[in-house]
């Protein structure tokens, strides 16, 4: 028997042991049924059941879910096609999810299933180290699969730098300036100008002679 501050108390009777769960207002509540002999504690059952509950959430809240998104190819697939679902798996993996690559084969292309494999290959050599390979290719029936998982340490590091190449291109622009902003220093400039071209004329003006 176990006390509410985690103390021993030693081999009770169940009669004894309900005896001292009353006398402390608390509940008797066996932890380890499968011992010999069984293990019970004095507890608030209540709490603990509250505190469990809240621990049980905020584990919940802070897993990661995986989502395992699909692109889809063929040995035949052109060049075009291959570049946009390359580009597709690859926002998937930056973005953290998993990605399914599945090679669908017709025809003749079944009889050649490394076709599929150096597909596989080549998605993966040019996606780059944002990508490690969970499950190699697996052909099944028409059907080859192969899971790709993000390799959250590259990611990381790549959008650091993809950051850090955007700010210093900020850095680097001119600034330019406002339109109006430059019109209206002009025509003060003239106005300016202007000013000082009547004052040169007043002071270089010949004087009257008088009679």
């Amino acid at each position: 028997m176990i006390a509410p501050d985690g103390e021993q108390i030693g081999i009770k009777s169940i009669q004894e042991a309900m005896w001292l769960a009353n006398q402390l207002e608390l509940d008797l509540v066996e932890v380890a049924p499968d011992a010999r002999p069984p293990v019970t504690k004095i507890m608030d059952y209540g709490k603990f059941k509250y505190e469990q509950s809240v621990r049980d959430r905020e584990a919940r809240k802070n897993q990661t879910r995986t989502v395992i998104k699909e692109v889809r190819l063929r040995p035949s697939t052109g060049e075009h096609d291959y570049q946009m679902v390359r580009r597709r798996a690859e926002d998937f993996l930056m973005h953290g999810d998993k990605v399914k690559v599945t090679i669908r084969f017709r025809g003749r292309e079944n009889e050649r299933p490394e076709l599929g494999r150096n597909l596989v290959d080549r998605l993966v050599s040019e996606i780059g180290d944002i990508v490690t390979v969970e499950q190699s290719p697996r052909k099944e029936g028409r059907q080859m699969h192969a899971v790709l998982a993000p390799n959250a340490a590259a990611i990381k590091r790549r959008k650091e730098e993809a950051e850090a190449d955007e700010a210093e291109a900020d850095e680097s622009q001119p600034v330019e300036a406002d339109a109006d902003e430059v019109r209206a220093d002009t025509g003060e400039a003239d106005e300016a100008r202007a000013a000082d071209d009547a004052s040169d004329d007043l002071e270089t003006a010949p004087a009257d002679e008088e009679e």
